[in-house]
C-alpha cells in the first residue's frame, strides 16, 4: 500500500447567518475557542490541542447545510468526537440545543444536534 496524500483536516467550513452570534454559541456551548472574527467570518479551534479549525462563513440568502438523500442513513456532514458521548449528549439537552436520540451499531455510538443557523452536526464514538 502507498503512502496516503493526506494526514487529516485542517478546516470545517458551517454557513451561518452571522458569524459573530454563531461564534458565541460554539463558544458557549460546545467550548470552542475564537481565534480571529472577520465581518464574513469566525475562525475557531475545536480545542487546544486541535489541528482542525472551524469557520462560521456569513452565507446569504442562508441555507443550512443539507446532505442529500441516501440509503446509507447519514444526514449530516461532520461528526466531531466527545470525550464521552452519553456526557455530550446530556449537556447538549441541559443547554437547549434540539439534539436527536443517541443511536448506535455494533460499538459504535453517535447523534446529531442542530446549531442555531439549522446546521446538522453529529458526535460519534
Amino acid at each position: 500500500m502507498s503512502k496516503p496524500l493526506l494526514k487529516g483536516v485542517e478546516g470545517i467550513f458551517i454557513p451561518v447567518k452571522n458569524p459573530e452570534l454563531s461564534a458565541g454559541w460554539y463558544e458557549e456551548v460546545l467550548g470552542f475557542q475564537l481565534i480571529y472574527m472577520e465581518k464574513e467570518a469566525a475562525v475557531m479551534r475545536i480545542g487546544e490541542q486541535s489541528q482542525t479549525v472551524v469557520c462560521l462563513v456569513r452565507t446569504s440568502p442562508h441555507q443550512p447545510m443539507k446532505f442529500p438523500e441516501n440509503q446509507f442513513g447519514v444526514g449530516k456532514y461532520y461528526n466531531f468526537i466527545p470525550e464521552d458521548i452519553e456526557e455530550t449528549h446530556k449537556l447538549l439537552l441541559e443547554k437547549g440545543v434540539n439534539v436527536n436520540p443517541i443511536g448506535g451499531e455494533g460499538t459504535t455510538k453517535f447523534f446529531t444536534f442542530f446549531d442555531p443557523d439549522g446546521n446538522p452536526l453529529g458526535v460519534c464514538q
